[in-house]
Protein backbone atom coordinates (compact mmCIF):
# COMPACT_ATOMS: atom_id res chain seq x y z
CA UNK A 1 0.00 0.00 0.00
CA UNK A 2 1.28 3.65 -0.68
CA UNK A 3 2.14 5.79 2.19
CA UNK A 4 -0.62 8.51 1.05
CA UNK A 5 -3.13 5.78 0.86
CA UNK A 6 -1.94 4.56 4.71
CA UNK A 7 -2.62 8.11 5.70
CA UNK A 8 -5.74 8.47 4.05
CA UNK A 9 -7.09 4.92 5.98
CA UNK A 10 -5.49 5.59 9.14
CA UNK A 11 -8.14 9.15 8.63
CA UNK A 12 -10.58 7.10 8.13
CA UNK A 13 -10.21 4.57 10.95
CA UNK A 14 -9.62 7.51 13.17
CA UNK A 15 -12.68 9.27 11.83
CA UNK A 16 -15.11 6.57 12.67
CA UNK A 17 -16.45 5.58 16.32
CA UNK A 18 -14.53 3.20 18.45
CA UNK A 19 -17.11 0.99 18.42
CA UNK A 20 -18.90 -0.39 15.54
CA UNK A 21 -22.11 -2.72 15.10
CA UNK A 22 -20.45 -6.09 14.95
CA UNK A 23 -17.06 -5.41 16.26
CA UNK A 24 -16.45 -7.08 19.95
CA UNK A 25 -16.74 -4.94 22.99
CA UNK A 26 -13.12 -5.53 24.23
CA UNK A 27 -13.90 -9.28 25.71
CA UNK A 28 -10.97 -11.39 24.62
CA UNK A 29 -11.89 -14.38 22.45
CA UNK A 30 -11.80 -17.85 24.80
CA UNK A 31 -9.29 -20.80 24.00
CA UNK A 32 -10.97 -24.17 23.56
CA UNK A 33 -10.08 -26.24 25.95
CA UNK A 34 -6.84 -28.22 26.25
CA UNK A 35 -5.32 -25.18 23.01
CA UNK A 36 -2.28 -23.36 24.08
CA UNK A 37 -3.44 -19.47 23.71
CA UNK A 38 -0.31 -18.52 21.51
CA UNK A 39 -0.99 -21.31 18.89
CA UNK A 40 -2.41 -21.51 15.98
CA UNK A 41 -5.40 -24.03 16.16
CA UNK A 42 -6.31 -26.17 12.84
CA UNK A 43 -9.07 -24.91 11.28
CA UNK A 44 -8.43 -21.39 13.21
CA UNK A 45 -8.78 -18.36 11.09
CA UNK A 46 -6.47 -15.14 11.55
CA UNK A 47 -7.99 -12.40 13.37
CA UNK A 48 -8.73 -9.12 11.13
CA UNK A 49 -6.53 -6.00 11.57
CA UNK A 50 -7.91 -2.92 12.78
CA UNK A 51 -6.85 -1.01 9.35
CA UNK A 52 -8.01 -2.37 6.01
CA UNK A 53 -5.44 -3.21 3.59
CA UNK A 54 -8.12 -2.16 0.59
CA UNK A 55 -7.29 1.03 -1.25
CA UNK A 56 -8.54 4.24 1.14
CA UNK A 57 -12.09 5.18 0.42
CA UNK A 58 -12.66 8.94 -0.24
CA UNK A 59 -12.28 10.86 2.89
CA UNK A 60 -15.87 12.70 2.25
CA UNK A 61 -17.33 13.81 5.62
CA UNK A 62 -14.11 13.50 7.24
CA UNK A 63 -13.09 16.44 8.95
CA UNK A 64 -8.99 16.46 8.97
CA UNK A 65 -8.88 18.95 11.60
CA UNK A 66 -10.77 17.47 13.87
CA UNK A 67 -9.45 14.04 13.89
CA UNK A 68 -5.74 15.31 13.22
CA UNK A 69 -5.96 17.58 16.81
CA UNK A 70 -7.80 14.50 18.12
CA UNK A 71 -4.58 12.85 17.58
CA UNK A 72 -2.03 15.53 18.50
CA UNK A 73 -3.86 15.04 21.90
CA UNK A 74 -3.24 11.18 21.79
CA UNK A 75 -0.05 10.81 20.88
CA UNK A 76 1.25 12.32 24.55
CA UNK A 77 3.74 15.02 22.90
CA UNK A 78 3.49 18.24 20.80
CA UNK A 79 3.32 17.87 17.35
CA UNK A 80 2.49 20.73 15.23
CA UNK A 81 0.64 18.71 12.22
CA UNK A 82 -0.23 21.92 10.81
CA UNK A 83 3.10 22.65 9.28
CA UNK A 84 4.98 20.13 9.72
CA UNK A 85 4.82 16.78 7.22
CA UNK A 86 6.89 14.49 10.19
CA UNK A 87 3.99 15.68 12.65
CA UNK A 88 1.81 14.89 10.64
CA UNK A 89 3.14 11.17 9.84
CA UNK A 90 3.48 10.92 13.64
CA UNK A 91 0.00 11.72 14.80
CA UNK A 92 -1.19 9.23 12.20
CA UNK A 93 1.54 6.83 13.54
CA UNK A 94 2.95 6.43 10.64
CA UNK A 95 7.50 6.53 9.96
CA UNK A 96 8.32 9.80 9.68
CA UNK A 97 12.19 9.33 8.93
CA UNK A 98 13.75 11.10 5.86
CA UNK A 99 13.90 7.42 4.02
CA UNK A 100 10.11 7.21 4.27
CA UNK A 101 9.23 10.99 3.73
CA UNK A 102 11.44 11.12 0.26
CA UNK A 103 9.21 7.84 -0.60
CA UNK A 104 6.37 9.44 0.41
CA UNK A 105 7.63 12.47 -2.07
CA UNK A 106 8.22 10.17 -5.21
CA UNK A 107 5.05 9.07 -5.06
CA UNK A 108 3.57 12.36 -4.60
CA UNK A 109 5.96 13.35 -7.93
CA UNK A 110 8.43 15.81 -6.09
CA UNK A 111 10.79 17.15 -8.28
CA UNK A 112 12.65 19.13 -6.41
CA UNK A 113 15.97 17.87 -4.78
CA UNK A 114 15.75 15.12 -2.43
CA UNK A 115 18.64 15.72 -0.37
CA UNK A 116 17.37 19.17 0.53
CA UNK A 117 14.58 17.74 3.45
CA UNK A 118 13.87 20.97 4.23
CA UNK A 119 12.32 21.87 1.08
CA UNK A 120 11.19 18.28 0.38
CA UNK A 121 9.40 18.60 3.99
CA UNK A 122 7.65 22.09 3.22
CA UNK A 123 6.45 20.77 0.05
CA UNK A 124 5.23 17.52 1.35
CA UNK A 125 2.79 19.19 3.57
CA UNK A 126 1.32 21.27 1.41
CA UNK A 127 1.12 18.36 -1.06
CA UNK A 128 0.07 15.95 1.17
CA UNK A 129 -2.91 18.59 2.66
CA UNK A 130 -3.88 18.91 -0.74
CA UNK A 131 -4.00 15.53 -2.05
CA UNK A 132 -6.42 15.22 1.70
CA UNK A 133 -8.87 17.66 0.30
CA UNK A 134 -8.81 16.80 -3.02
CA UNK A 135 -10.38 13.15 -1.47
CA UNK A 136 -12.76 15.03 0.35
CA UNK A 137 -10.93 15.64 3.23
CA UNK A 138 -12.00 18.52 5.28
CA UNK A 139 -9.57 21.18 5.93
CA UNK A 140 -9.13 24.51 6.94
CA UNK A 141 -8.35 27.18 3.65
CA UNK A 142 -5.33 27.89 4.87
CA UNK A 143 -3.84 24.72 4.75
CA UNK A 144 -5.10 23.64 1.32
CA UNK A 145 -3.71 26.89 -0.69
Amino acid sequence: MSIFKDMMNKLLHRSQPTQQAGTTTGTPPTTPQGASPNLPDSGATAPATAVPASPAKPLSAVDVEAVMDKAVSEAGQQLNWRTSIVDTMKALGIDSSLEHRKELAKELNYSGDFNDSAAMNVWLHKKVMAELAANGGKLPQNLTS
